[in-house]
């Protein structure tokens, strides 16, 4: 597995600190991410999931725990927008540059607006794609927030 991927590029050049870890992605699994969060031993809470999301009709990330769901009328408002839906897996991929279980939303091939759930400044560093499947970074939610300039915001349902 590549250790260095445009995720991993865009934390480096904007001086995060932050670990690698890696584990046996699985596919078939109901929840990628607590998949996810089994697997690296994290609690599912500390472990978050990138959606891709159209805000109005515009591209944008939300990050939030994987054991939750996020609330698309609260990602909406967070940005400014009456509505926001679910992206087609395939506009995702396009737009991120990433395949669907590995998309991060650092270095993503176009830059979207972003929403960090709150619950990420609790924890002293959350899990978050890597930028490929099976690839984690570990990083500040600070650091997160900053990186993404994504506004923080309470996103769960």
């Amino acid at each position: 597995m590549a250790q260095i991927t445009r995720a991993t590029k865009a934390l480096d050049e904007a001086g995060v600190a932050f670990a690698l870890r890696s584990y046996a992605y699985d596919p078939s699994a109901d929840s990628i991410g607590l998949a996810a969060a089994l697997a690296l031993g994290a609690p599912p809470a500390q472990v978050f999931k990138t959606l891709m999301v159209l805000a109005d009709g515009k591209p944008a990330c939300a990050i939030a725990p994987s054991d939750g769901e996020v609330s698309l009328k609260r990602v909406a408002a967070a940005l400014g927008a009456k509505a926001a839906e679910m992206m087609r897996p395939a506009d995702a991929e396009r737009i991120t540059g990433y395949k669907v279980g590995g998309i991060s939303p650092f270095g993503q091939m176009r830059h979207v607006p972003a929403v960090l759930d709150e619950t990420a400044l609790l924890w002293d560093a959350i899990f978050v794609n890597g930028g490929q499947r099976g690839l984690q970074v570990l990083v500040s939610g600070e650091d997160a927030a900053r990186v993404l300039g994504a506004v923080v915001a309470d996103i769960a349902a």
